[in-house]
């Protein structure tokens, strides 16, 4: 009989913590569903807030591609003088492709490391088109007949200018109207 009582005890208890269990997993959903509701109106209202502030702040600046052309055209700028060196990507020494590959790397933009093959990434424009970032390449005196050069449009306002490096004076700002260039010129390419 003792042994009856202490069963009818524990399932009694057992029972009861079920209950309280189920009682409590109830409370905690529907605080749940009120907390999400809350968070949802707050989230809508950042929403807002930020789609506000950001079309606001989209006239008063210029687009992304154009500040990042800016910013890797301003990083090239800063090897202007740097002697020539073949496969050089420092100060001490650069190349052409090793010039536009540390400008774009800079910005977390990871371009083959040869002109010829940097000739076949991004999306080939006109030169009626072309802007600050893009890509200029050439084919100079070579026995392959390959694009072996390439340089980074730096400025379209009255010439097309831009950075290069050359064996003979290192990292330079050239015309794309001087003769020389203007015959070696191929194609331009626009990577941004």
């Amino acid at each position: 009989m003792k042994f009856i009582g202490i069963f009818i005890v524990l399932l009694f208890s057992f029972t009861a913590c079920k209950s309280s269990k189920q009682h409590i997993e109830k409370a905690s959903n529907s605080k749940e569903v009120t907390e999400s509701e809350s968070l949802q109106k707050d989230m809508s209202k950042i929403d807002s807030t930020v789609n506000s502030f950001v079309s606001n702040e989209a006239i008063k600046t210029e687009p992304i591609s154009e500040s990042k052309a800016r910013s890797i055209a301003d990083y090239a700028l800063q090897f202007e003088g740097v002697k020539y060196k073949w496969g050089g990507t420092t100060k001490s020494g650069m190349d052409c492709s090793g010039l536009v590959f540390e400008s774009f790397k800079a910005h977390d933009i990871i371009l083959p490391r040869i002109s010829r093959d940097m000739a076949k990434i991004g999306e080939k424009i006109t030169l009626k088109k072309v802007q600050e970032g893009d890509l200029l390449f050439f084919k100079t005196r070579n026995r392959r007949n390959t694009i072996n050069h390439v340089g980074l449009v730096i400025d379209t306002n009255s010439d097309i200018k831009f950075i290069h490096a050359t064996s003979s004076s290192g990292v330079i700002i050239s015309k794309l109207s001087e003769n020389y260039w203007e015959k070696a010129y191929i194609e331009v390419r626009r990577i941004l």
